[in-house]
Formats: C-alpha cells, structure tokens, sequence
C-alpha cells in the first residue's frame, strides 16, 4: 500500500531511516550497515520489508528533511520487500549474518502452525513450553515429529518433564476446539515473538561476563557503568549471581549443594566470604563437618585473594548448574521474585 505525501508527518524515525536506506541504494547503504550492529540491522530490515510502495513525495521530503538531494533515488518510488531488503543487506553483510537476520525476520519455514514448530531449536521451544500447563504442552508435543519432540523433552526441567510425559501417556484423541486453541496460543504469543525469543538479552549476557570477571575489575566496571547507564547497571546487577548471593539459596538448597562440592574447595571459598555467608553453610551442616572446614581454613594460613575466588567461582558454577537441574532454587534480589538459569 502506497504511502501518500500527507502521510510524511506520521512516519517514524525508524520508518524515515528504512526509506532513506533503500533511497541511496546498496553501495551507500552497506556502508552504514556495517557500523550497525545485529539487533539495529534487525530492526531496520523489518522497517523495509514492511514498507510497501513509497511514492516518490515521500521520498523527495524525506530528503528535503536530510537537507541533501533526491540523487540516487532517480526521482521514483520505491518498493520495501523482503527480496529488497535481503538484496540491500547481502551487499553489506557476509551471507550467514544476513540468512541469520532474514529468518529471524521470517520466522521458521512451514505451511502449518505444526510445520512451523518442526523447524524451531528445540531449547527455545522448550524454554516457552515450560511455562505452559503441562497436558498443553503434551498437545503440543503430540503434533511434533518424534525425533523432535524427544529433544524438547530432554530440554524441560525434570519433574515437568515426567508430568508431560504422564499426560501424553493417557492422552485420548484431542478435540478440534482445544487443538485450535493451542494453535492460536502458539500462533499470538510464541511465533510473533520468535525472533525476541532467539535473541539472547543483552544484559544477561554482560552478567554472565561479569560473573567471570576477578572481584576488583567486576567492581570497577559496575561503579563505571552506573555513572553513564544506572539503569542498565541495576538490571546487571539484578541478573548476576555471585559467592556473597549465596543468601538466596535456601537452607535446603545450600544442603544439596554442600553433597556437590569439595571440601577443601569450601575452606578456600569461605575464607574471603563474609560473616553472613559463612554462617549460611556451617549452618546446613554437621557439627563435626564444620569443625572440620573450621581446622582446614586454619590450616591454610594466608591465601591468594585470586585463588578464593577462583574456589568461589566453582562454587557459584555448581550452584547454576543445580539450579538448571530444578534441584535447587536462587530466589531473586527483589522479595518474591525468582531468578530461573
């Protein structure tokens, strides 16, 4: 559908950015994509496949706007397509990234709601299916290819697992109106959202990276990073997980993991934690084990700063991958939130 003249004012910063894009054409637009990252690229090919035709008075006020001549553009309209979009972007962009960009845009192949799911990761149809109700998501997996669907099951958290696997076990033949509403589910909150959900969150990743980081440069670039972005640095920190957040394992929790994790590795860890941590584990465990850490610690002497935190690292690692597992709970920083890894 054609965008009139009078429509100029209504357009969006991102909606003038994709014309002018595809206005001066793929020599010259490579060359900003290249500075652009994923998610920007992501966005601006959406914009353009999106456009339809553009009549050329749009194009010649967008340009009036930039100050510079129509040039490339020819005095013409344009036409916004995938094809376009995916044309523009090859001559930028090496064709993996651009085949990367163009499916997520897409979405997964298929002609059916079920053809599509076939063509989904199975950890990021599984990461959606776990909050459903189980005897949904053993709909669900009924409709998939076996080899498929086995893989989604191996990605659920056990116990959830085994529910699922229970309801495929008695399940009867479903009716046309619950198999419609499932495909509509899939269809407005999973597929339109497809391409949010293969994308990783950038703030998780930079607590993961910060995780991994020595105690004094974590430190240093948090204090930095709360100077030019608080709010990003609060999200950060929201989402990382270190020795002092040992607090928000329950006593049960800290008893499962205490059956995980070496000895000696404890002593060095909880030389360098605080009271409060250190409180926590002899707490959730017998007399005779804690005066047993107790001896160990004394025993060390002085130790590198590096090497605590290298056992508090360990530490930290069985605690995600227990809590990957279901077999332990990290509760959020904010009271009755839940952080799930």
């Amino acid at each position: 559908m054609a965008l009139p003249t009078d429509d100029y004012r209504n357009l969006t910063g991102l909606q003038k950015a994709a014309i002018f894009m595809l206005a001066v054409g793929e020599e010259h637009s490579s060359t900003l994509l290249e500075k652009m990252d994923d998610e920007e690229i992501r966005d601006l090919s959406k914009a353009m496949s999106s456009l339809g035709s553009v009549s050329a008075g749009v194009v010649e006020r967008l340009f009036i706007e930039f100050s510079e001549s129509l040039g490339g553009a020819g005095g013409g309209g344009l036409v916004g397509t995938l094809p376009n979009t995916e044309r523009l972007l090859m001559a930028a962009l090496p064709e993996d990234r651009v085949q990367s960009i163009m499916e997520a845009m897409k979405g997964p192949a298929g002609r059916t709601m079920w053809d599509k799911l076939a063509n989904v990761n199975e950890e990021i149809l599984a990461n959606f299916l776990k909050n459903e109700y189980p005897q949904t998501v053993a709909v669900v997996l009924s409709k998939l290819d076996p080899d498929h669907a086995s893989k989604v099951i191996a990605e659920l958290p056990e116990d959830f697992s085994m529910e699922v696997i229970m309801r495929m076990l008695r399940m009867e033949s479903v009716q046309k109106e619950i198999l419609d509403h499932v495909e509509k589910t899939l269809r407005s909150e999973f597929m339109s959202n497809l391409g949010q959900t293969a994308q990783r969150d950038n703030h998780e990743m930079m607590a993961e990276i910060f995780n991994n980081l020595d105690r004094a440069t974590e430190t240093r670039f948090i204090s930095s990073l709360e100077e030019h972005n608080r709010e990003a640095a609060e999200r950060i920190k929201a989402l990382m997980f270190t020795f002092d957040d040992m607090e928000r394992v329950d006593p049960s929790g800290i008893q499962v993991l205490l059956r995980q994790v070496d000895n000696s590795e404890l002593g060095l860890a909880l030389k360098g934690a605080n009271e409060e941590i250190k409180a926590l584990f002899f707490d959730n465990m017998s007399e005779r084990a804690g005066k047993m850490i107790l001896e160990d610690m004394d025993a060390m002497g002085a130790v590198r700063m590096k090497d605590v935190e290298e056992a508090q690292a360990k530490i930290v690692t069985a605690a995600k991958a227990l809590a990957d597992s279901g077999e332990i709970v990290i509760s959020g920083s904010d009271e009755g939130s839940e952080l799930v890894y």
